[in-house]
């Protein structure tokens, strides 16, 4: 498939398709005419990328773990090196650790929202409050 059809199935822009390509995280065969052609395994390769991006990974890391992971098609995994387990060891921890500092800054955020929902004026006895 072209460039364009990847990038419509995938939800990824053409510009970010040449960009993993050019840092190693996908592949492409050209045509005669220098066209970019990919396999249909590319769209679960760009989908795994977008999520490991979503985890907050970058592209550098994404690169190295790539090979080491199965593609949906069931395509070739290598063995991962000590250092990079090590590193996606460390990236687990700091999304352990962004997760729980978001959790307490929603627990500060709903304190905050009860306390300032009991200083609001009280509609009077009998009438309905309105929405705006």
């Amino acid at each position: 498939m072209r460039i364009g059809e990847l990038a419509r199935r995938t939800g990824v822009s053409e510009r970010s398709l040449r960009y993993y390509e050019k840092q190693g995280m996908l592949t492409s065969e050209r045509t005669p005419g220098g066209h970019r052609e990919y396999p249909e395994s590319a769209v679960d390769r760009v989908i795994r990328i977008q999520e490991l991006f979503a985890a907050g990974l970058s592209s550098k890391k994404i690169a190295q773990m790539l090979p080491c992971m199965r593609d949906a098609d069931g395509g070739p995994s290598e063995i991962a090196t000590p250092r990079l387990i090590a590193d996606l060891v460390e990236e687990r921890a700091r999304i352990d650790r962004m997760i729980n500092d978001l959790l307490r800054s929603r627990e500060v955020l709903d304190e905050v929202i009860a306390t300032a929902s009991h200083d609001l004026p009280r509609p009077a006895t009998g009438t309905a409050a309105r929405e705006p």
